[in-house]
């Protein structure tokens, strides 16, 4: 947001159309419309039935980006940090679509990183846990110092092997913090849930 290079006209993200949730962190989507709204962005969603295979997702996300092509969108950001099978998945599937991907977080150490974006004023909770990565207690914590030092050796301090996923809630990103509780906590296909609320 702060590039003079790129100016963003909105949030992209998929929901889980039975659950009315962010399709993998569970997230309530009235979280997600407050944190668009903090951010003065627009949310572009992407629905996705549930079941949903590879084949489409894929399907609805090519028609979010061409549909974002004819708006005049050029390009889409992605906040990936090292998963090079990652990257060059998101790049072959826009190659020729006219959105260039872009990865400005690329490459840079994830220990500084996280230290980066807590000493910016960001501030988040953890809403998923990979069961098979990282203990079930982790769910519904602060994204904060006393979690990185808790964190077992191996686990990625920004969550980039999947180990984590969170919800921002303030940083310079926002007009205004959003209020949030940590809500229930609720184990499902290997992971632990803390059903964030609005607090």
């Amino acid at each position: 947001m702060r590039s003079r290079d790129v100016e963003i006209s909105g949030l992209l993200t998929t929901f889980n159309q039975a659950a009315d949730r962010v399709a993998m962190h569970a997230v309530r989507r009235t979280l997600v419309e407050a944190q668009a709204a903090a951010a003065g962005l627009p949310v572009r969603a992407v629905e996705l039935p549930w079941p949903c295979s590879n084949e489409e997702y894929e399907t609805r996300m090519a028609e979010a980006c061409r549909t974002a092509v004819a708006e005049g969108i050029e390009a889409i950001v992605f906040g990936d940090l090292f998963l090079r099978d990652i990257r060059a998945y998101r790049e072959q599937k826009l190659a020729g679509s006219g959105l260039d991907p872009l990865f400005p977080l690329w490459d840079i150490p994830t220990h500084e990183l996280a230290r980066e974006m807590m000493q910016g004023g960001l501030r988040a909770r953890i809403t998923c846990v990979d069961k098979k990565q990282l203990d079930a207690s982790f769910a519904g914590r602060e994204f904060d110092e006393a979690l990185l030092a808790d964190l077992p050796a191996g686990a990625d301090p920004c969550g980039e092997n999947g180990e984590f996923h969170t919800f921002a809630y303030d940083g310079p990103m926002f007009r205004h913090p959003i209020a949030v509780a940590a809500g229930e906590l609720r184990e499902a296909d290997g992971f632990m849930f803390a059903d964030l609320v609005a607090a």
